[in-house]
């Protein structure tokens, strides 16, 4: 890319950036909340990822046996009851662990596994891409791909959305409707015995309510969303580095900068990754077992 851009045929550090930055869409948009529009990238990677995340899962029931474990084992037996201690110190209905500490274990997982592409060489994937695209006939400078799809806005906010869901379905569950709604018009302020004070209480009781639902919720998936589109970012311009270096044909300071930048950040984004899929985990924990608490 480098080699093109001194020929002059190649992108500016800004179009560099852009054009790892832009979905591969089935469409157009036709304008910000285009409902028809879908990011075909980031739906492949993060069902693909899916898949493997549950297939990493079912390979270690599978394998599991009483005598002394293998390494893949092990491992798989230690986040089992890691996850299942977690669970067990929020979620305190035995009957609603059944499904949420899994639920737990394979979102931290698909997390990971969904975070830990962003490991790859940014231009790696993107470029084979490229080849594929233009092979089938189509320009491969339009050849757009994202590999991180939690750096996607809509993938962050539509897992936080399913714990939303999930969260919701708890509260009516364990409540039952009437004393879920109930709840929502008497808490976190109580009520009162005369009309128009209790008017006044549950409707301020009931916007608290919905703005706790909706701050939790959003908070939930900018969180996942700001810290990989950072870190994707950061990548693009560690990257930006090397191609500046074989631009130019000198500067050893860029190449060693590119190549020490790139491995620090390297290792230092593994402890990102896991973190951010270990706080995911958390709070949808955290957010089922709230819905099991009465106010």
């Amino acid at each position: 890319m480098a080699v093109e851009q001194a020929a002059g045929q190649g992108p500016t550090a800004g179009e560099y950036i852009v054009h790892h930055l832009t979905h591969l869409q089935n469409q157009t948009p036709k304008g910000v909340f285009d409902l028809s529009v879908f990011n075909l990238d980031s739906l492949f990677f993060s069902i693909s990822l899916g898949v493997v995340a549950c297939w990493l899962l079912w390979l270690g029931a599978r394998k599991a046996t009483s005598g002394a474990p293998g390494r893949f084992q092990a491992a798989v037996e230690i986040l089992v009851e890691m996850v299942d201690n977690q669970a067990k110190g929020i979620v305190h209905n035995a009957n609603s662990r059944k499904f949420v500490a899994p639920l737990a274990l394979t979102v931290f997982v698909w997390i990971f596994l969904m975070n830990a592409m962003d490991l790859l060489p940014v231009d790696l994937l993107p470029w084979i891409w490229e080849r594929i695209y233009g092979a089938a006939g189509g320009d491969p400078h339009h050849a757009y791909l994202r590999v991180v799809a939690p750096a996607d806005l809509s993938v962050s906010l539509g897992m936080s959305l399913a714990v939303l869901l999930i969260s919701l379905y708890y509260n009516v569950k364990i409540k039952s409707a009437r004393g879920w709604v109930h709840e929502l018009f008497t808490a976190p302020f109580g009520t009162s015995k005369n009309p128009l004070a209790a008017f006044v209480l549950g409707a301020v009781n009931f916007a608290m309510q919905m703005v706790e639902f909706i701050a939790k919720t959003v908070s939930h998936g900018m969180r996942l969303f700001g810290n990989m589109y950072a870190g994707e970012l950061i990548f693009l311009l560690i990257a930006l580095m090397g191609g500046a270096f074989s631009l130019s044909g000198t500067g050893i300071a860029l190449a060693a900068g590119h190549i020490i930048a790139g491995t620090a950040w390297a290792i230092f984004h593994i402890l990102i990754i896991t973190l951010q899929a270990f706080i995911f985990m958390m709070l949808t924990l955290i957010y089922v077992g709230q819905a099991h608490d009465a106010h």
